[in-house]
């Protein structure tokens, strides 16, 4: 699924420009409309996995509409039909997340989540270093076209292995981070929304995702355009080595993560180094131009995404237990991831503009510092053996560690 959740990403322009010959406003056009529908998604999809039991099949169908979608472009690429491919990619991408982590919930429970998570990925990051490869490989001795056909591949062999899972072993109030049943029928009544917005931590911590992103988004753009204007014809390969070397930290530090939690080291600690490596990043980025530096550079990036990955998604789960929310947190999560990115690179672009590249990166280092100290200074852990943890309404109450 790690080569299907995200669609054609950047291949699409490579694509759409080099063989299409298309114009840079259209391109930019339907790489947008993705982004854009996956953000007016992130919500609505959350609501939807919290609510429904087909929870396998909203996987399969979305992947397979991936697949569709990228067969649509490829056999028609015209404005209308590629527009309509990218809204689809971008809706279907916007569901596959929350429900996978749905399930994982659904089927170890609360105590095991953290140790499935990581498991999750690892294997993520583990496949998107293989799809990278392979579409690397394809692209260049076979062509650009086969890229579409190696994610319709992987599309339909996610929707066939997703239904293996057995329906029996999935508990759905678990999955959407309930405890207990509130009605005759064992349903769980889900808390309002509006009750769930009152909750300090939650709040803090979705402000602290969007810094996170906001500080951390622009980097290896700006770097990649530090490259391509010092070294023109070394950005391409340069990039591809940056997110390689990264996909492969990840995997590493995915597992590393799952381990720490395991012993017993609290969540926030743990994301407080990842927030401590952006200003790191940050400053390293504003003093070389080299392209080798940039890629040693670069591997910070796999620790602190590496790091956040795994982290957050056990964090919403800590903060939604008993509610009810969990995928309606998930969507929420990954709107502020959204958000983020967006102010990052706005504003990293405007910085750089008007006052150059190291003033652009010390900026994102800044805007990484104050993610720090904010997250430091008013997210409280939310692990098992912190003393408290969430009651409805955001008061602190008895803490369990049982499924």
């Amino acid at each position: 699924m790690a080569d299907v959740r995200d669609g054609l990403g950047p291949f699409l322009s490579v694509y759409l420009k080099g063989t299409q010959h298309w114009g840079s406003g259209n391109i930019g056009l339907v790489m947008a409309a993705s982004g854009v529908a996956a953000a007016i998604c992130q919500i609505p999809a959350g609501l939807l996995v919290d609510a429904v039991r087909v929870k396998r099949l909203l996987i399969a169908i979305s992947g397979l509409l991936v697949g569709i979608g990228c067969l649509l472009i490829a056999f028609f690429p015209k404005l209308p039909t590629v527009l309509a491919a990218q809204i689809t990619l971008g809706a279907a991408s916007a569901i596959i997340p929350p429900c996978l982590a749905a399930l994982s919930l659904g089927v170890v429970g609360h105590r095991l989540l953290p140790a499935r998570i990581s498991r999750n990925e690892g294997f993520n990051h583990a496949g998107n270093f293989a799809a990278a490869i392979l579409a690397g490989g394809l692209g260049q001795y076979v062509g650009v076209i086969w890229l579409f056909y190696l994610i319709c591949g992987f599309a339909v062999a996610s929707a066939l292995v997703v239904l293996l899972i057995k329906p029996q072993e999935i508990d759905h109030e678990l999955a959407r981070g309930a405890e207990d049943t509130s009605d005759a029928e064992g349903h769980h009544r889900p808390v309002a929304f509006a009750d769930l917005w009152k909750r300090r931590d939650l709040k803090v911590f979705i402000v602290s995702v969007i810094l996170f992103h906001f500080g951390n988004a622009a980097m290896l753009p700006l770097a990649g355009q530090v490259i391509a204007k010092v070294h023109p014809g070394m950005d391409v390969v340069a990039l591809s080595a940056c997110i390689i070397s990264a996909q492969l930290v990840m995997v590493a530090v995915a597992a590393t993560v799952g381990h720490a939690m395991r012993k017993g080291v609290g969540r926030k600690k743990i994301f407080l180094i990842a927030l401590a490596v952006l200003p790191v990043r940050g400053v390293l980025f504003s003093m070389t131009s080299s392209p080798y530096a940039v890629v040693a550079i670069q591997l910070l990036d796999g620790v602190a995404a590496g790091i956040f990955g795994v982290v957050a998604v056990v964090i919403a789960s800590d903060l939604m237990r008993g509610t009810g929310r969990f995928n309606l947190a998930q969507g929420l999560m990954a709107l502020a991831v959204g958000i983020g990115a967006a102010l990052s690179n706005m504003t990293g672009g405007y910085v750089v503009e008007k006052f150059g590249f190291t003033t652009g990166f010390l900026t994102l280092a800044a805007i990484s510092v104050l993610a720090l100290l904010f997250f430091a200074a008013f997210m409280p852990e939310t692990g098992p053996d912190a003393k408290d943890t969430q009651a409805p309404g955001g008061q602190l109450g008895d803490a369990t560690a049982v499924r």
